[in-house]
């Protein structure tokens, strides 16, 4: 899961740091990347430590599908300008 998550968010990275250099909108393209950035860390942080009471399956299920949103949100933002 880590692995996919670090594969996804370079990817946005990469797309990020190509919309800053070429893209006309530089200051929501460094916005991006440290959205990225924070998303990035946050996801991995958190596969380190599940929450307590709450079975891994449904913990994991519910990860991903935040994840998911989080990485589709930026994408969106970074499709925007």
């Amino acid at each position: 899961m880590k692995q996919r998550i670090n594969l996804i968010c370079e990817e946005l990275f990469a797309e990020c740091v190509a919309g800053s250099l070429y893209g006309q909108n530089r200051e929501s393209a460094k916005a991006l990347i440290f959205s990225t950035i924070k998303m990035r860390n946050n996801f991995v942080r958190r596969i380190s430590h599940p929450e307590p009471g709450m079975s891994a399956k449904a913990y994991y299920k519910d990860l991903k599908e935040k994840f998911a949103a989080q990485a589709g949100e930026l994408l969106d933002q970074l499709v925007s300008f």
